[in-house]
């Protein structure tokens, strides 16, 4: 009777199997999920610097020309003996190549205070259809002049 009684123990039954399965199932379908949101926000983030590095470039020369207009509309092409038309060409260029036809940015001037801002679709990462995104800067071009008294 020993005999028979060892041998019914020995092993695992095919449900513990089974259970064991879906279990381990669960658990990598879990990470999966996981990893596909992870690269979703990452590559978020990554447009986000990316926006951010064509804005302060464009705040560069702006301020390595600071005597001209950069408020007015963009050229379609390049024109490299107008240093700010190709700084604006460049710019709306850079922002096409990073978010596609739909990203569009702007360059707006009020009491010498300059504020780029650059919108994108971000849809991916929000989950909904037509999620754009923004990314401002705000700065000075120059210093004020220092009243004399």
């Amino acid at each position: 009777m020993r005999e028979r009684s060892r041998r019914a123990q020995e092993g695992m039954t095919l449900i513990e199997v089974l259970v064991a399965l879906l279990i381990l199932t669960v658990g990598l379908l879990g990470a999966a999920a996981i990893q596909l949101n992870a690269l979703k926000y990452t590559d978020s983030a990554r447009m986000t610097s990316q926006a951010s590095f064509i804005a302060y470039d464009m705040m560069d020369r702006i301020r390595a020309n600071s005597g001209a207009d950069y408020t007015v509309t963009p050229p379609t092409s390049p024109n490299l003996s107008v240093a700010r038309d190709q700084d604006l060409y460049d710019f709306t260029t850079n922002i096409i190549n990073f978010g596609g036809a739909t990203a569009t940015g702007s360059v707006a001037l009020n009491q010498r205070v300059y504020t780029i801002t650059i919108n994108w679709d971000d849809s991916r990462a929000a989950k909904a259809a037509n999620s754009r995104r923004s990314f401002v800067l705000t700065s000075r071009a120059a210093v004020d002049p220092v009243a004399t008294p």
